[in-house]
């Protein structure tokens, strides 16, 4: 039986972060992963003969704290891309470019409105921001530590002036909808706007909630000023995080499933591997998500009902399809010189609600709003010569889909590649190969319970202190021993590397 000072479970980029941190500070770490390779849903894996692409594409949440904190240039990491603007699109209507500095195409009025929107949503964004990386507070212990983060978090919102703080707490469970009509006239430039505020949840422009808390989030990152694209697709950035692990000692194991965390006396003892074998640690972090790790891994037997029934009730279904397509050439987009961005096929927010409304009810819409990129363009490695690459998002394709996604898998693929074709005439016959991957599929082939790629919903009852609830929101959990570093912890989902992150702060100042 072998022995190490911590065990993570899970080689995804939250996992191989905290991994790197923990064994900078000199800690013996091993590193479990069920699959053949590290990177989870950042792996970038091929898809058909000599094309390749990733779950998780872009790194608009990515801080350059970590990046050097990591020595990741160092180990290989850097930018296909580092600023690719967003691109408006609605069929019979020309593009709307939309970067962090200004509008391209769209009418005098919306072009004077989005300096106010971006200075507003970068002002919360920036008082926020450093609360993204720290281990959020508990209330009820009265910690001095904790005490002082509210205190801090509250004098940030002060410092944002009394107008601007009360255009915030007016504004922070707006729904998507009430947040664009209060700035923009154009449906499509609402549209794309809004997508950062409901992508990944069972939310659309018209639901209240988290609208602006997601869309502050996504804005949080510092490395660039617009959505870089990493070289080699999002597994250049995991290789580079793996690949810095080691440097720092740490030990990283492809084709081990754990199958159980072991307990001892209400406090983790190590783990058991799925062909028997035990590894002994006093501490082990899981970088699966809330419910694989309390329910599967872990055991209802040794937790409280409360926090069983708490976990248990958790959203965690996903509503996201990932589409990879491999093209034998360029795709002409009507009114685009060259598809260089993201385009956002979502012509209103209408548009997104009507296939929204499909999906709550186990369905799928004929038209289906989606966000796309063809990384190809700018990273010759995920293609061969002359060949590209198309990767998209697709809202809204429900865990849940009646009859199952057997059934029905032949028919949103299709569905997908007829919306497409108004985007991009004749499409359909440059593709060579495509991969259709529903969240029952990342379920089956990343160990993701629900297939949802945040592990749970960002939500306001399962943000900062409450994320994924209360009682293991700091990362620890009620088994001593037992910590979390995956997207189902603070501050969320995202390809960031901060719960890995933070949560190895936490572990190292508690110790």
């Amino acid at each position: 039986m072998s022995n190490y000072d911590i065990v993570i479970i899970g080689a995804g980029h939250n996992g191989l972060a905290c991994a790197a941190y923990l064994a900078k500070a000199g800690r013996k770490v091993l590193v479990l992963e069920a699959n053949d390779e590290v990177g989870g849903l950042a792996a970038t894996r091929e898809f058909a003969p000599g094309f390749r692409a990733s779950v998780a594409q872009t790194l608009p949440q990515l801080n350059r704290g970590l990046v050097d904190d990591l020595n990741l240039e160092k180990h290989g990491f850097k930018l296909a891309l580092d600023a690719m603007p967003t691109v408006a699109m609605a069929p019979g209507k020309s593009p709307i470019s939309i970067t962090s500095g200004a509008l391209s195409g769209a009418s005098a009025e919306d072009s004077a409105a989005y300096p106010e929107y971006r200075r507003l949503l970068s002002k919360f964004a920036d008082a926020i921001n450093p609360f993204w990386h720290k281990r959020p507070p508990m209330i009820a212990d009265g910690d001095m530590g904790d005490l002082a983060t509210l205190g801090k978090f509250g004098w940030n919102l002060r410092r944002l002036g009394k107008d601007d703080m009360r255009e915030l707490m007016r504004m922070i469970a707006l729904p998507a909808q009430d947040l664009m009509d209060e700035f923009f006239q154009d449906d499509a430039l609402k549209a794309a706007l809004s997508w950062d505020c409901n992508i990944g949840s069972k939310l659309a422009p018209r639901s209240p909630n988290n609208a602006v808390l997601a869309l502050l989030l996504r804005m949080s990152g510092d490395l660039t000023d617009g959505l870089p694209l990493p070289a080699g697709g999002a597994g250049g950035f995991t290789d580079a995080l793996a690949a810095s692990a080691t440097s720092f000692g740490a030990e990283i194991r492809c084709g081990a499933a754990v199958e159980k965390v072991l307990i001892d006396d209400m406090s983790v003892s190590g783990v058991q591997l799925s062909n028997g074998e035990q590894v002994q640690a006093t501490t082990v972090i899981s970088n699966a998500d809330p419910k694989t790790s309390f329910l599967t891994l872990l055991g209802a037997q040794h937790l409280d009902v409360q926090f069983t029934h708490r976990i248990s009730r958790l959203r965690n279904q996903g509503y996201v399809a990932k589409l990879h397509l491999a093209l034998d050439e360029i795709p002409i987009f009507t009114g685009l010189e060259k598809p260089a961005g993201r385009l956002m096929l979502t012509p209103s927010m209408k548009y997104i609600e009507c296939a929204f409304d499909d999906a709550k009810y186990g369905g799928y819409a004929d038209e289906l709003p989606m966000e796309v990129i063809i990384p190809s363009l700018v990273d010759d490695s995920l293609a061969p010569v002359g060949k590209h690459v198309l990767s998209a998002n697709i809202q809204y394709a429900p865990y849940a889909v009646k009859g199952g996604w057997d059934q029905h898998r032949e028919q949103f693929l299709a569905n997908a590649l007829a919306t497409l074709s108004q985007y991009s005439p004749g499409i359909e016959s440059q593709v060579s190969a495509a991969e259709l991957l529903t969240p029952a599929d990342l379920e089956q082939q990343f160990n993701l319970a629900g297939g949802h790629w945040h592990h749970a919903e960002f939500a306001i009852d399962t943000w900062w202190m409450n994320r994924p609830t209360y009682g293991a929101s700091q990362y620890t959990t009620p088994i001593s021993g037992f910590h979390l570093c995956g997207a189902g912890a603070h501050p969320g989902g995202g390809l960031m590397g901060t719960c890995g992150a933070n949560a190895a702060r936490a572990i190292l100042e508690d110790r």
